[in-house]
């Protein structure tokens, strides 16, 4: 399709050009800011992340964020070398070194290092752990709503690669995007293995129904911070807002629905699988709780 969109699409910003990159205790040019390819996430998707959205100076939810890393990096074994003020500090160092204040993005990634021989084995991981931020000036631009196309790739059992976690091993997910792409679509729906809705190739997935909120049940998404937030924030303001078994039937006839995600925080869906969601545009539970949320974000909760 001509008119693709993603909900990751920023504004161009040339400052990204000349960016400083956090690397393993060293804060360099872009251009330099290079990992072996011996390194464990290159050769074999070996390491977890994080994304960050800075806000007036804040990080968003920092702490839920560093939670999150480490609890990661404890289910996979991997001693991230520092500990969270460590990590804390890398962040705001990179964010001085590039004087960003507000509508800046951070990926912050580690591996487990560099691999003595190509083989999977984590013994043979003997240099490590390697740690990246990359933190870029960003500034979403969504010049229409989300299509959507249901995939047959599933977010699979917790004995096979938990979905919740933020690991490097993606292929799952891009193939599930591309999918999307070559049914006319921007991102792909993912059901789970029960074949309920349970989100997207990238990001969480909300529907709105006579005024209920409805998400996942939570068992096979990723553990989005962001859609906790949202969560969070309809039972504040009595919205009534339900973690469920849901099908396709229940999200074509939708009133609206939205993605979330620490990037795009709410984005609304136009359309699943040609189907047109509500008006297809925009809807006023989603202006809401993207109202509601930014409230939040500004108080620093």
């Amino acid at each position: 399709m001509t008119d693709h969109v993603s909900t990751h699409q920023a504004e161009e910003d040339a400052r990204n050009e000349d960016i400083l990159i956090y690397l393993n205790g060293r804060i360099v040019p872009k251009r330099d800011a290079m990992v072996s390819v011996y390194d464990s996430g290159f050769m074999l998707g070996d390491g977890v992340w994080e994304g960050l959205r800075l806000y007036d100076g804040r990080w968003a939810f920092l702490e839920e964020h560093l939670d999150r890393l480490f609890e990661a990096a404890k289910a996979i074994d991997l001693d991230i070398g520092m500990d969270r003020e460590g990590v804390k500090q890398a962040l705001f160092d990179t964010q001085a070194a590039n004087a960003m204040q507000s509508d800046a993005h951070a990926r912050l990634m580690v591996t487990r290092g560099v691999k003595a021989r190509p083989f999977q084995h984590p013994a043979l991981s003997r240099s490590g752990p390697t740690m990246a931020i990359i933190m870029e000036h960003s500034r979403p631009r969504l010049p229409r709503p989300i299509r959507l196309a249901t995939v047959p790739h599933m977010r699979g059992l917790p004995m096979t690669q938990d979905p919740k976690l933020n690991s490097h091993s993606k292929l799952n997910c891009i193939l599930a995007c591309i999918a999307a792409e070559k049914a006319g679509a921007d991102e792909a729906l993912m059901l789970d293995v029960h074949g309920f809705v349970n989100t997207t190739n990238a990001c969480n997935f909300f529907i709105v129904r006579k005024d209920e909120v409805w998400t996942s049940t939570g068992d096979y998404c990723m553990n989005g911070i962001t859609r906790q937030k949202v969560i969070d924030v309809c039972r504040a303001n009595g919205i009534p807002v339900f973690e469920r078994n849901f099908s396709l039937v229940d999200a074509y006839s939708a009133d609206e629905a939205f993605l979330t995600g620490t990037f795009g925080a709410q984005t609304p869906v136009g359309q699943i699988d040609g189907r047109t969601i509500g008006t297809g545009e925009l809807g006023p539970m989603t202006e809401r709780i993207r109202a509601l949320y930014k409230a939040l974000v500004a108080a620093g909760r």
